[in-house]
């Protein structure tokens, strides 16, 4: 149950994300369900592999190519759907960031729905 109300938390933020920011578009909240979770999907098959591949990369930056692979697997998702557009890599990148944020609060609060004693 926690995972399904992540996940339509997180269809929201997508639809959130592509209000707030003109270069991201989602048709609608059905494209947005199934765009979160291809958005998921790559972050967890897709990006530890990448993380671990451009270690060196990472380590010169201080952390900061994690923000290009988060984009990246932002703009791969919107590539293989119709329904999801991103315009450019910087809207990639302000979209994946406005939707980690939103992530994060969602974690949050999931965290203290499904377990109200923790802190």
């Amino acid at each position: 149950m926690k995972m399904i109300v992540r996940w339509l938390l997180l269809a929201g933020a997508l639809l959130l994300v592509a209000d707030l920011y003109p270069g991201v578009s989602v048709d609608g909240f059905g494209s947005a369900l199934f765009a979160a979770f291809l958005v998921g999907l790559f972050n967890t098959l897709v990006r530890p592999l990448l993380v671990l591949l451009t270690l060196p990369v990472t380590l010169l930056t201080l952390g900061l190519f994690l923000f290009v692979i988060n984009a990246l697997m932002f703009w791969a998702a919107a590539s293989l759907l119709g329904s999801f557009h991103v315009e450019s890599f910087t809207a990639a990148l302000i979209g994946s960031l406005l939707y980690s944020l939103c992530g994060m609060v969602i974690d949050v609060a999931v965290e203290r729905l499904f377990n109200p004693h923790a802190i």
